[in-house]
């Protein structure tokens, strides 16, 4: 990339021109250091004529006969000195800063710079040049200049005019364009949807826009760009009637018309009788003014009306035939159409699968009569549509049939109005906690405990459900930081094993006992939950392939020499083992009915220290048609006292025991002594 540069000219005689008799043409020869090659290009030269550019294109140039068979070196050029390429004699008169270093530092003598010669026809056309004086000039009308440095470039101003003292006249929103080419505006109008308006194309038609419109009817031939004089040749027979231009521009009609410097915002224009307030600018209009004028300040004017007083809508009150929504819609339109469901959130929150998305509580009723205080209920809130349902465990010798004691139906809040204008406010989700107290119809439901996916469900949604807040939760304890002694002496005492733990029921009772009331149930079980200590060892596998068995039963599944088959085919190598990435892939595609964790299980019980499962033995054990198993044992699940006048049906505790230490330790820093 290091590149010799040379200044060299050419004489070329002109035949048969009595303008030159020769041409002096100017070239760059670049010699490139890396291969010798060399190139000429000679620079363009404005209304030259010829064509110009790449002269001699780079290779190596062979010497002049005799000596064509060697080719020209750095040793060959010199200020001062000819070369002859193809016959044509370059005569170099300067040299680049880097090419004269560079000679210098190899040992070559440069010459002194010599003067490249006038070209003798350009000469004269300067000097033409500079003594015509033109007698009489015209006035020169750059239009085309102004049109090609502002094409396409066009200042936009948001304006309003106000013709609200006009009788039914109101606020236009227009949009001025004016175009920096040629200095003409047009106006377009905003019609807002619904205005009653006929849609325009345009509000005024490109043009100049005078200040101090209408300016009135100008006769023909008074409005030009130029004003001429006649001149009299007097009363001879060879007199010349000529025109010459009016310097003084007498008798002209002058017109003022907006230009971009009158416009600006807040400036009020006169289009044609009509005063519109420039309001505002885009972002190409606030850069041109900031360059040229220099205007910093681009605060825009509110140009929007004040919005008219909201008419309230008001309807007749609800007349009790169908649903509230369904007898609005009446209300609504002419022509009834059905109240619209919320879609999306019923596509999200349906029951998939192993998600439900139903909240499950168990509830007892709250009444006066002793026959009813025993009986339990199960609540389902379903988060597709925000309904519930009221369900009554069968139990023998208990004198109730049980089942369903509330279809599933949105449940009302109490203390509302029946026959009324508005809808009725509905029982949410965010309203159910264990401890709380539901009244569903007219029936009071103290909500005693939540199944598992409920639990889980409010653990995740923090936002609804602050009760499962654990940080909170765990606050409230930390407050009876002066009790802490006396807790940690309950806990002791009631541990007699000094096993660091106790049960649950057990746990409940102090801490409620203690707080005075600030925990609510919901939040003793988000502190259990979290201090809670597992129940068993990891199931043996012939437990595991039990509860898989009982699921396949459930859904008659027998598909399994397909798997086999499948299995076969992929095994390339007859190894009878496949990757265990591959099996799991396998059970999603063919819809295995086994639970996600239990699946995941069972595979890593079968899986070998390469992370291969042997499919036919893993299949096999699944196949209960063949390999059937002894079923489960029920296990007994532990009655929660969470009321003392709760006798009934036992509802799952949250955790058996609870690891009461280490709750100890995070809240009042005790340590075991």
């Amino acid at each position: 990339q290091q590149v010799l540069c040379f200044d060299a000219y050419v004489e070329d005689e002109v035949l048969e021109k009595n303008q030159e008799n020769y041409r002096i043409r100017c070239y760059k020869i670049c010699f490139h250091l890396e291969d010798d090659t060399i190139q000429v290009n000679e620079p363009t030269l404005k209304n030259s004529g010829l064509p110009q550019g790449i002269f001699i294109r780079r290779h190596r140039i062979p010497l002049p006969p005799p000596n064509e068979d060697q080719f020209y070196t750095v040793q060959h050029f010199n200020i001062g000195t000819d070369v002859i390429f193809y016959g044509r004699t370059f005569k170099i008169y300067d040299c680049d800063a880097f090419t004269e270093n560079f000679m210098r530092k190899i040992g070559i003598k440069l010459n002194p710079p010599v003067r490249c010669p006038e070209d003798p026809y350009l000469k004269m056309r300067r000097e033409k040049l500079e003594c015509v004086e033109p007698l009489r000039p015209y006035e020169a009308f750059d239009t085309l200049g102004q049109f090609l440095e502002f094409d396409r470039k066009v200042l936009r101003f948001f304006c309003v005019w106000d013709d609200t003292i006009s009788v039914y006249g109101d606020r236009r929103d227009l949009i001025l364009h004016y175009f920096l080419c040629d200095d003409t505006i047009e106006i377009k109008e905003v019609l807002p949807h619904n205005s009653g308006r006929d849609a325009t194309s345009l509000f005024l038609r490109r043009g100049k826009l005078p200040k101090y419109g209408p300016p009135g009817i100008y006769q023909p031939g008074q409005i030009t760009d130029r004003t001429v004089l006649n001149i009299y040749g007097g009363f001879t027979e060879n007199r010349m009637i000529g025109y010459l231009l009016d310097k003084y521009k007498l008798g002209k009609v002058e017109q003022a018309f907006y230009k971009d410097s009158d416009l600006a915002i807040g400036t009020a224009i006169n289009v044609w009788g009509r005063r519109v307030l420039l309001c505002d600018c885009d972002e190409f209009t606030k850069t041109y003014y900031k360059t040229k004028y220099g205007v910093e300040n681009f605060t825009s004017i509110p140009c929007k009306p004040p919005s008219p007083p909201k008419i309230e809508r008001k309807f007749p009150p609800y007349t009790g035939f169908g649903s509230e929504e369904d007898s609005l819609r009446s209300c609504i339109g002419l022509v009834p159409t059905p109240p619209r469901k919320n879609f999306k959130k019923f596509m999200e929150k349906d029951s998939y699968g192993s998600t439900s998305n139903v909240l499950r509580f168990f509830a007892k009723l709250i009444t006066h009569k002793c026959a009813d205080t025993d009986r339990l209920f199960v609540i389902s809130y379903f988060l597709s549509d925000d309904t519930m349902s009221v369900f009554e465990p069968i139990e023998k010798n208990s004198g109730y049939t049980g089942g369903r004691f509330l279809q599933r139906s949105r449940v009302k809040k109490p203390g509302q109005e029946v026959f009324k204008s508005e809808l009725s406010e509905y029982i949410k989700a965010e309203e159910l906690y264990v401890g709380a107290t539901v009244n569903m119809n007219g029936y009071l439901f103290l909500l005693l405990n939540a199944d598992e996916y409920t639990l889980n469900y409010m653990e995740k949604n923090l936002h609804k459900f602050p009760y499962s807040d654990f940080n909170l939760a765990l606050q409230k304890v930390k407050d009876e930081k002066l009790k802490a002694r006396e807790i940690k002496q309950i806990f002791t005492a009631l541990d007699c094993k000094h096993t660091k733990k106790v049960d649950y029921n057990t746990f409940r009772e102090i801490l409620m006992s203690l707080t005075v009331g600030r925990l609510t149930d919901q939040e003793v079980i988000t502190i259990a939950r979290h201090y809670r200590i597992p129940d068993e060892p990891c199931p043996t596998l012939e437990v595991l392939i039990a509860e898989a068995h009982e699921q396949l039963k459930k859904n008659t599944f027998e598909n399994f020499e397909r798997f086999l088959s499948t299995c076969m085919y992929d095994d390339r190598e007859k190894k009878n083992v496949l990757p265990t990435k591959y099996i799991r892939r396998l059970c999603k595609s063919f819809r295995l009915p086994v639970n996600e964790d239990l699946l995941a299980t069972l595979l890593s019980r079968f899986e070998d220290s390469e992370q291969q499962i042997n499919y036919r033995s893993f299949f096999s054990s699944l196949n209960w048609r063949e390999n059937p198993l002894p079923e489960l044992e029920p296990q007994l699940c532990l009655k929660e006292r969470c009321e003392d006048v709760w006798l009934g049906m036992p509802s799952p505790i949250p955790a058996k025991f609870i690891d009461y230490m280490t709750l100890l330790k995070d809240t009042f820093g005790l340590e075991d002594e």
